[in-house]
């Protein structure tokens, strides 16, 4: 939110600079920050009257204008603004003058005719992003007068970023209030005159949903002047809070929004059908919103005149009933809709308006007649007209007290505070604070202030005023001992050290995904949809951490980041049986070269089996052996058939491994396969506790076999039989080379394999190892059709 600060020093004024003012709020925990409103003085460019708009005889989009500037005589200045007509007011920039980014103003021939000067748009001027023409000014205005003094340009521009819980401070007056508490100042409302009841039109209201909608008050002005234009200080209110002048009806509305703090819609009178009612939306309505866009509606609450909806509540008017600018008769609007009703509802149909952001915070629910009333004097004033009664329904909310301690007060914050300053401090907020016994009070907190609600509420706020510079910081009071860690599992940490160390970055990916790339990578897992999604693509939980791991890569390899190495440890979530299930996962996702570029090692991409080692090594880390942990061949819908493997742990799958699908790389527009890997975290963290093992004293006698298998016989199936074949003297058995070609029959291999024996207590006998080798072999020809390579 932004906001001028002439403006809040009109309501309050502390003996304080805007910096000086900007800070003591963030102090306080708003955050604000004060900027010039134009960082150029505009000397020189001052208020014009064009006298005559005449064509230009060269160009059809230029006018040749004779503009009196106040001083001598008038000056010829050709213009291609479209709104550049007879009596028209507008900032001049004279010759000699330089505008914002250096534009110095000469005497120049534009098409063979003399232009001495430029009339200009607020973009110009530094004072809009986008402008469609001339700055308009009121008739009033005075030619020759300085533009910076005729729009007091001498102003700072306050831009407030506010907790939700802080909606009481979207406005002149909620800020001005806060102001007024941390300097001791009372701040001064500009009074408002009684409305003069002039005409007997009203319009019925009825509520059907009196908790979704507290409070609805309506008025209708008749007779207002559709040729009335917005007067320049209120346009120049609206602007310096960066809201663009619309419709003098809207800006007044939108006015009393930032000056009050309550949203405010104005219906068209003649398009509305009959009495208002507050409801919740029927299957399968339909709205035609301001923005143009028709919306198809789902328990939305509504403004409806007769049965028809004109509005979706809290969030934006219907076009159909907008004021326009043949508006004579206006209906006005000024309710309390409760945040649970509005919350949701703009981001489900991706509308952004300011009367969301306000009632998702919460508005005053005892704002609404003096809103009305201020916006109603508002129109008599610009518009003219007359105005009717008022038409009410629903009533104020009352607060309930709290109860508060003294004590409680010092203990929380951790510094003395007397009684009475606590008091005070809560009373200079508006809160009622009535003595209930020996230091302790209930206090009623003010009809703005909907986020106080329990003890430690009143004491934040009593801290926040104190000054939490003002407490002194302290050791604590308590000796905090660390738990100790389990040796049976390996702590987060060691993991992310060890595939750091390995060339990996960790990556934090959101949990909210984009449903269409998830439901390709998991389509046997539905993601749980969220209520009010960011966006379009964060609209699911993520079932995987491919998703955003994908996302991630792809937002680096845009950047030139050909090579990377991405690992995330977090959460995934399913649904089952009504419960939502969080499984920690550790995730990777390779891509590119094997190596950074360099000059001894010729480079290739990445493949499974550079990932596998990754992995490995990160088994290692987990107790080596035992529990043990194997590769096997397998399978997942997201990953190539033949490029997959699942890493097992004593029988139990703990995850999967392997390269992007093809089709998935296809229908994703990816620029390559990247390389994945996802393990389930609580079925790897279990750790083996190390058990210490004597130093071997003999030594180890080792034997080779170069076995022809069937193709499909996987290595570690040699191993494990190997292995089960054998007697405890058998301390290692691998595979060292596989060799496929001549020699061998057809869709076979031949694979060598080693085997180290060894004894802890003596020396084996050759005839021993003989014996074993023996059966091994036996075992290995049986179990999988292996035999010995001639």
């Amino acid at each position: 939110m932004q906001l001028s600060m002439n403006w809040l020093r009109e309501w309050v004024n502390p003996a304080a600079g805007a910096i000086e003012l900007a800070h003591k709020l963030n102090m306080a925990g708003l955050e604000a920050e004060a900027t010039e409103l134009s960082a150029d003085p505009l000397q020189g460019v001052v208020v014009g009257r064009i006298l005559t708009a005449d064509k230009h005889p060269q160009a059809d989009r230029l006018r040749v204008c004779t503009v009196d500037i106040g001083s001598g005589a008038p000056a010829q200045i050709v213009c291609g603004a479209p709104n550049a007509r007879v009596g028209l007011c507008a900032p001049v920039a004279t010759v000699g003058s330089t505008l914002p980014g250096g534009i110095e103003i000469k005497a120049a021939q534009l098409r063979g005719v003399d232009s001495a000067g430029m009339l200009c748009s607020a973009k110009e001027l530094a004072l809009s992003d986008k402008s469609e023409g001339l700055l308009e000014l009121d008739d009033s205005a005075t030619p020759g007068a300085a533009i910076a003094d005729y729009l007091k340009l001498d102003d700072m521009r306050l831009t407030l970023e506010l907790t939700p819980n802080r909606g009481d401070c979207l406005s002149i007056t909620g800020l001005a209030r806060e102001v007024g508490a941390l300097y001791g100042l009372q701040p001064c409302k500009p009074g408002t005159e009684a409305v003069a009841i002039t005409c007997d039109k009203t319009v019925a209201v009825t509520l059907e949903d009196a908790t979704a909608c507290t409070r609805y008050l309506g008025r209708v002005i008749e007779g207002i002047n559709p040729e009335a234009r917005t007067p320049d200080w209120l346009r120049e209110r609206l602007r310096r809070s960066g809201i663009r002048s619309i419709h003098p009806i809207v800006d007044i509305t939108n006015f009393v929004m930032l000056e009050l703090g309550q949203p405010m819609h104005a219906f068209d009178l003649a398009k509305l059908g009959g009495p208002i009612h507050v409801r919740r939306a029927r299957a399968g309505e339909t709205l035609k919103l301001l923005t143009e866009e028709t919306v198809t509606l789902r328990q939305e609450l509504l403004i409806t005149s007769g049965d028809q909806p004109v509005a979706m509540a809290g969030v934006m008017g219907g076009a159909a009933s907008g004021v326009t600018t043949a508006t004579t008769n206006i209906f006005f609007e000024s309710a309390a809709f409760a945040p649970a009703a509005v919350v949701g509802a703009a981001r489900r149909h991706k509308l952004s308006s300011d009367a969301a952001y306000r009632y998702e915070r919460g508005v005053d629910s005892a704002l609404q007649a003096e809103a009305l009333d201020r916006a109603t004097a508002l129109a008599l004033a610009i518009c003219g007209g007359q105005a009717g009664p008022v038409t009410a329904a629903g009533g104020e909310v009352t607060a309930a007290a709290i109860p508060l301690r003294h004590q409680k007060v010092n203990d929380l914050l951790g510094v003395s505070i007397p009684a009475g300053e606590v008091a005070a401090l809560l009373e200079s907020l508006g809160i009622i604070v009535t003595p209930s016994g020996e230091g302790a009070w209930h206090c009623t907190p003010p009809s703005w202030r909907f986020d106080l609600a329990i003890e430690q509420d009143l004491i934040e706020e009593v801290g926040r005023l104190f000054g939490y510079e003002n407490i002194a910081a302290k050791p604590y009071a308590a000796t905090l001992i660390p738990p100790a860690n389990s040796e049976a599992r390996r702590p987060a940490a060691r993991i992310r050290d060890a595939l750091v160390a390995r060339g990996w970055q960790e990556a934090v990916t959101y949990s909210f995904v984009d449903p269409k790339i998830q439901a390709r990578l998991t389509p046997d897992f539905v993601g749980l949809p969220l209520d009010n999604p960011i966006a379009e693509t964060m609209a699911v939980m993520r079932t995987t951490l491919w998703t955003g791991l994908i996302g991630a890569w792809l937002h680096n390899h845009q950047r030139q980041m050909k090579r990377v190495r991405f690992f995330e440890l977090a959460g995934t979530f399913a649904e089952n049986s009504g419960q939502i299930i969080e499984t920690p996962c550790l995730a990777g996702l390779a891509f590119g070269n094997v190596r950074t570029e360099q000059w001894s090692d010729k480079a290739r991409p990445v493949d499974f089996y550079d990932l596998k080692a990754d992995v490995e090594a990160l088994c290692a880390a987990f107790g080596g052996d035992v529990p043990r942990f194997t590769f096997a061949a397998g399978t997942h819908s997201a990953l190539h058939p033949g490029r997959t493997a699942v890493l097992m742990r004593d029988d139990q799958s703990v995850g999967v491994l392997g390269e992007l699908h093809p089709e998935l790389v296809r229908g994703l527009d990816l620029p390559g396969a990247p390389l994945l890997f996802e393990l389930d975290w609580s079925r790897l963290s279990a750790a083996r506790v190390p058990v210490a093992q004597p130093v071997p004293e003999f030594p180890t006698s080792r034997r080779d076999l170069a076995l022809v298998v069937d193709e499909s016989v996987p290595a570690q199936a040699l191993i494990d039989a190997a292995k089960t074949a054998a007697g405890p003297h058998l301390a290692q058995a691998f595979v060292f080379d596989i060799y496929r070609g001549q020699g061998l029959r057809d869709a076979s291999k031949s694979v060598a394999m080693g085997l180290i024996f060894q004894d802890y207590s003596r020396t084996l006998t050759v005839e021993e190892i003989d014996m074993q080798v023996t059966g091994i072999v036996t075992a290995l020809s049986q179990k999988l059709g292996a035999s010995l390579r001639g």
